[in-house]
């Protein structure tokens, strides 16, 4: 059986519900944005919104991924860093309830939290207090982390530490693993581009991109910067939101709709399209098939019924693609 491992920022999500959007002005949070911030901030921003509804959840990007491909039944890795407290063994029991194989380092740090707040029309605007996540080094890695794996999923949130993307990406090749590159949010992209544009040239087999990100990186909107970075990889993915998804490989375009649903929390849909997609291409379906199952993913992520029929069905899902209807 197929398996991938991830890469990624080992955070615990506190995903709040907000009334309106006034909160975010008040705490100058850009919509739609993930800023690092510090423990104090962090703290300001939990406590500014403890009133609030408000759930908890293993998260950082990668780890969505991987989380979505367990449910699917894909064996599955994940290497990061955590803390020694609370929110740290938090993190490692929820992977392990998963079916993840957690290759997690430990720090004396506090663990890293993302506060979520999820705006009325379903944006999420993250501020994230790294902790323990951002100390995940380039010493830390080993050539035998990756073994057994068939592709390595990373964040581009880990965009911060040079080394230890290409430590990762160099051992992958070394394993023969196909690499996927998820290009984070549009404000990591615009801080991150020269480097981000070498990774993606000379490792990157696989890139997810939304459009913002995707503007972020190529200056372009979305169908013309889908060709650029298509130049880069063999499989380029530019998400356009309500409109679906576009999908490049061997020169030719594929245009994937979009499934109409009632939004209530976009949070982590673009990672559990990224499950859905790796899925796809680990079974070897059509670009089209793969581009299907991301969406069906993201729409289940996005919409609260759904969400509550994911989670109740975990892993007996067992996503046979034949027995899906789109």
């Amino acid at each position: 059986m197929k398996k991938v491992l991830g890469i990624g920022n080992a955070l615990v999500d506190l995903m709040t519900q907000i009334d309106n959007d006034n909160v975010l002005n008040d705490l100058d949070l850009p919509k739609g944005s993930m800023q690092l911030v510090d423990r104090n901030v962090s703290e300001k921003v939990i406590n500014k919104t403890k009133h609030l509804k408000r759930s908890i959840a293993s998260g950082g990007s990668a780890a969505n991924t991987i989380h979505g491909l367990a449910r699917l039944g894909v064996e599955t890795g994940f290497i990061g860093k955590i803390g020694k407290n609370e929110m740290g063994t938090y993190f490692r029991e929820d992977m392990i309830k998963s079916g993840i194989s957690p290759l997690l380092l430990e720090s004396d740090s506090d663990s890293g939290v993302a506060v979520a707040l999820v705006s009325p029309d379903g944006e999420r605007t993250f501020a994230t207090f790294l902790g323990a996540a951002i100390e995940l080094s380039a010493d830390d890695l080993n050539e035998d982390m990756f073994k057994g794996y068939d592709i390595l999923h990373i964040e581009g949130y880990l965009l911060q530490n040079y080394a230890l993307i290409e430590t990762a990406c160099n051992f992958a090749r070394n394993q023969g693993l196909l690499i996927s590159l998820d290009l984070a949010s549009f404000n990591v992209v615009e801080s991150h581009r020269d480097f981000l544009a070498y990774i993606a040239k000379e490792f990157a087999d696989i890139i997810f991109a939304n459009e913002e990100e995707a503007k972020a990186m190529t200056g372009r909107q979305p169908e013309d910067a889908l060709q650029h970075i298509a130049e880069w990889c063999d499989i380029a993915i530019v998400k356009i939101g309500k409109e679906g998804s576009l999908i490049k490989t061997n020169g030719e375009t594929t245009k994937v709709e979009a499934i109409q649903t009632v939004v209530t929390d976009t949070t982590g849909a673009g990672d559990l399209y990224a499950s859905g997609f790796l899925f796809g291409v680990l079974n070897d379906y059509s670009m089209e098939e793969c581009g299907r199952i991301g969406t069906l993913l993201a729409k289940m992520l996005s919409n609260k019924w759904a969400q509550k029929s994911l989670m109740k069905f975990g892993t007996k899902l067992q996503m046979n693609y034949k027995l899906i209807t789109l």
